[in-house]
């Protein structure tokens, strides 16, 4: 995908910087460790600093220092986690916000202003996305809202022009919780709407996982090969591999950072908890073949002391960690696209990564 900020090269996974940063790291540093493009959050960033200091900055990329690619998220998901806080209509969202309790409104057009001022690469159209439980009217009622809101989302992008001069792609979002003919409908509907890419939603929400699958089976099978695909919100590592082979393109989750920030690791032969007994004595790199600061630099028994001392450190290891480990995930799937053995190649991680970690 080519952007003005530069090339991303897929399979991709985007680490999460929610208010603007990845949790415990600097632009640079995730950019060392081999990220192409973050993640910011819409709802988020509005709130909180707002939209009228980031455009005083010149827009995200200058306010959070990251000079490569940038997709920010609606801000729909977080509104809709607010069930309590939020009342839905036709024409929008109204939510009060989680940080003050002051009341604000979403639509369609607005969020679209909102993310040109932020000035990020790909914006994401509004969409409504019940839970994995909820009954089959409500699914109904949000892919029908969705594509609803994706018109007038697609209709107000094409009529203005943002504050920055590069180009931002607009994607659309497709709905219908695991129901195949809810989501036949959802994606014919949003395909007629002819955007560059595609994302699929309303998964990871709850549902089991042969459930998400079975879904994504159906996703590759309907949606248009030649145009990136983006599924929200996934996942584990065995996670992203068996979607790949479904033909995602685009991934975002907050389980490298957030898991590191409890001490869970990630490595190839599945887990790990930092926090065991058994590691505050263990003087064996986290990970031989990892090349991350912590793998480098630091053994098993280190970041155990840092994180029963309560040392800030410790977070920023294991963050640098997960996340390198998740995108070399990536660069491993893309090299074993390029050279024709993927289905190998996944086979034997797989083998490896859901057997127990040393």
């Amino acid at each position: 995908m080519e952007t003005a900020h530069g090339t991303v090269d897929t399979p991709c996974f985007m680490p999460i910087g929610t208010h603007g940063a990845v949790k415990t790291l600097a632009p640079g540093e995730v950019r060392d460790l081999g990220a192409q493009m973050i993640l910011s959050n819409t709802y988020h960033l509005y709130l909180r600093p707002g939209t009228e200091l980031i455009a005083q900055y010149g827009g995200l990329h200058r306010f959070m220092g990251w000079e490569g690619p940038l997709l920010t998220d609606s801000g729909g998901y977080q509104v809709f986690s607010l069930a309590s806080m939020r009342r839905v209509d036709d024409e929008g969202v109204t939510f009060q916000s989680h940080l003050d309790g002051s009341t604000h409104r979403f639509t369609p057009e607005s969020v679209i202003d909102v993310q040109r001022t932020l000035g990020s690469d790909f914006m994401m159209a509004l969409d409504e996305c019940p839970p994995s439980d909820a009954p089959i009217k409500v699914i109904k009622d949000a892919v029908r809202r969705t594509t609803l809101w994706a018109r007038r989302c697609v209709e107000h992008a094409r009529a203005t022009q943002g504050a920055h001069p590069h180009e931002q792609t607009l994607i659309c979002i497709v709905q219908g919780g695991t129901d195949p003919s809810l989501r036949r409908q959802s994606i014919e509907e949003i395909l007629s709407l002819d955007t560059p890419a595609y994302a699929i939603g309303g998964l990871a929400v709850g549902e089991p996982k042969p459930a998400l699958f079975e879904t994504l089976e159906l996703m590759n099978e309907l949606l248009p090969g030649d145009r990136p695909r983006y599924l929200m919100g996934v996942g584990t590592p065995s996670d992203l591999v068996r979607s790949v082979a479904l033909g995602v393109d685009l991934f975002d989750c907050v389980l490298p950072t957030r898991n590191a920030r409890n001490g869970q690791l990630f490595t190839p032969n599945g887990t790990m908890n930092i926090r065991n007994h058994t590691y505050r004595s263990d003087l064996r790199q986290v990970q031989e073949e990892c090349d991350c600061p912590l793998c480098v630099q630091f053994g098993r028994a280190y970041l155990s002391h840092l994180f029963h001392t309560g040392e800030v450190l410790g977070l920023r290891l294991a963050t640098a960690h997960n996340l390198r480990f998740y995108l070399n995930l990536m660069a491993d799937m893309r090299t074993a696209i390029q050279e024709e053995r993927f289905q190998a190649w996944s086979q034997a991680f797989l083998d490896r990564y859901e057997g127990e970690a040393d």
